[in-house]
Formats: C-alpha cells, structure tokens, sequence
C-alpha cells in the first residue's frame, strides 16, 4: 500500500490514490454497483436457511450497496425482505404490512421480529401432538373388547331378528312378491302344505288366515240348532 501512494506530493493526492486503491476507478465502482444490485434483486431466502442466516447474507448486500453510494429507504427495505421470504410467511408478512409503519421499521427491528416468529413456530412444532394418543386410545378400546363381549352381541343381533320374524312373518307369508324364483315359490308352497289349521283341522294355512268359521261359533249354531229341534219336538209330541 505505501509503495503506491509514496510518490504523491499532497495529503490529497493521497487520499485521492487511497479511495482510488480501495474503490477503484469510476467504471469499477460502476460494475461493482451493477453486480451488487443485482444480489439485492435477486435474493431469497434459501430452503433450510433460518432468519438469522438470511439476515446476515441481506445486511451484507446492504452494507456492500451503501460503499457504493446506493441507498434504500426502510420501506423498500422492508418490502425486500418480505418478498424475499418463502409463502410459509405470507401471513406474517401480511399481517405486519398491515400493522407496523414500514416507513418508521429499522431493518434490524424487522428482522428481529421476523426471529421471534420464526422461533414461536419452532416451539409450536416441537410441542407433542394431541392426536396420536387418541388413535392410541381408539386402538386400546377396539383391542379391550373381548371374545365374549363380541359373541354376546352377534347372540343379541340373533334373537332380535328372530322375534322380528316371529311378530312379523304372518304378513310376510301373505304377501307376494311377482319376483320370487319359482324355485323359492315352490320352497313357499311345501312350507304351507306342512301347515294344519286347528281351526279347521286341514292342512295348508294357520287358524288366522282360517276362512271358514271359528270352531266355538260351530259349537254354538249346534247347539242352537239342537235346541230348535228339542223345542219343535216337545211341539208336536
């Protein structure tokens, strides 16, 4: 470095040569401006990269753009980095566009508040969930039911049914489906012909499907009739 500036004359010369040596000639500085806008442009935040890593990279853009003369205000600051981040923190963002002044918002106060979400959520993911004990719990219960419990109910399903059948199957011997097999209707026809009326002592239906009269009204026109012929017997005798 001395080598270089020994042969000024003047402390301006010097300094002159010292922002020459450090910043370089005008269309250097220029390239140097070109490609750390292009950084600023360009960035995003990377998959697995805290806030802390992505603050660093972005102030260090910052700072390379400030020595070269480029400023920004807080709000394009801070729009930057919002739009920089990935859509996980859209609502985030959203939300602190909506109650924060951008234009009041320091870069270090925004990206301190970025941190302490980050590290809310963090904490979030961490916490055990609730949901596996449940299906835990689930898996104990169906596991708990015995043998003899599940017997117990496939018997009470059976008798159900069958009273069902016992209470109902006079109505369903009277109907007729037009759909019925004629193998089944045929299986039907040999079920009723087992049948006997005690009504009428024939086979073929049940005493309540029975047209003829009930066996004590029979007994009773009988006996009215008996006692007809007794009374016209006494009549003419």
């Amino acid at each position: 470095m001395f080598s270089k500036i020994k042969t000024c004359a003047t402390a301006k010369e010097i300094s002159e040569k010292l922002v020459q040596i450090c910043e370089g000639s005008d269309e250097t500085k220029e390239n140097k401006l070109t490609v750390a806008q292009q950084k600023y442009e360009s960035i995003k935040m990377k998959d697995g990269e805290t806030m802390t890593e992505f603050d660093e990279r972005f102030s260090a853009i910052i700072i390379e753009l400030n020595s070269l003369g480029k400023e920004y205000s807080n709000r394009e600051l801070a729009l930057k980095v919002m739009r920089a981040l990935p859509k996980e923190w859209d609502v985030k963002t959203m939300a602190m566009r909506e109650s924060k002044d951008l234009n009041k918002m320091e870069l270090h106060d925004l990206f301190a508040n970025l941190k302490a979400y980050e590290f809310e959520l963090e904490t979030r993911s961490e916490a055990p969930s609730t949901s596996q004990p449940t299906k835990a719990l689930a898996a104990t219960t169906v596991e708990q039911c015995s043998p003899s419990t599940r017997k117990s109910a496939d018997q009470l399903s059976h008798d159900v049914m069958s009273l069902f059948v016992k209470k109902f199957g006079k109505y369903l011997r009277r109907s007729f489906n037009p759909s019925t097999s004629f193998n089944n209707f045929n299986k039907s026809d040999k079920v009723e012909s087992d049948l006997t009326c005690y009504n009428y002592d024939r086979p073929g239906h049940f005493a309540a499907d029975c047209n003829r009269p009930k066996r004590d009204d029979r007994y009773k026109r009988d006996d009215r009739r008996a006692d007809d012929r007794y009374r016209k017997e006494e009549r003419y005798s």
